[in-house]
């Protein structure tokens, strides 16, 4: 469960009260494994890094980090909204060549064009 990436383990999932003994073991309070689950989750729902961070510096400050979520939240799928409204026209343009392509025949193409499914000249 614990993450392989050191910026994630040490500075994310350390939290406070990670204790460092003579050897440089750390030794994790009981709320770590919670913490790891935590950024897991945040993780797998689109937050970077940095946005955990700033989630877990408002719970670790006392206060209750909903309000910053939501507005996380709402940028991501803000994000997320523009990239298919983008994937939607590619999808459209590539159906166009596809049917373009499913009409062209070969032997008409000529040295003069390098690619005329692409280029729309028939």
């Amino acid at each position: 469960m614990f993450s392989s990436d050191p910026k994630v383990s040490a500075a994310s999932a350390s939290g406070p009260g990670v204790v460092q003994d003579a050897a440089g073991y750390r030794d994790y309070p009981p709320g770590a494994i919670r913490r790891l689950a935590f950024i897991r989750t945040a993780q797998a729902c689109g937050l970077t890094l940095a946005d955990i961070r700033g989630v877990l510096a408002i719970r670790d400050s006392g206060q209750p980090p909903c309000a910053h979520v939501t507005e996380l939240i709402s940028g991501h799928l803000k994000q997320i909204d523009s990239r298919l409204a983008e994937l939607q026209q590619e999808q459209a343009a590539l159906r166009e060549l596809a049917r373009r392509a499913g009409k062209t025949a070969p032997a008409t193409c000529t040295s003069d064009d390098i690619c005329r499914i692409l280029t729309g000249m028939h």
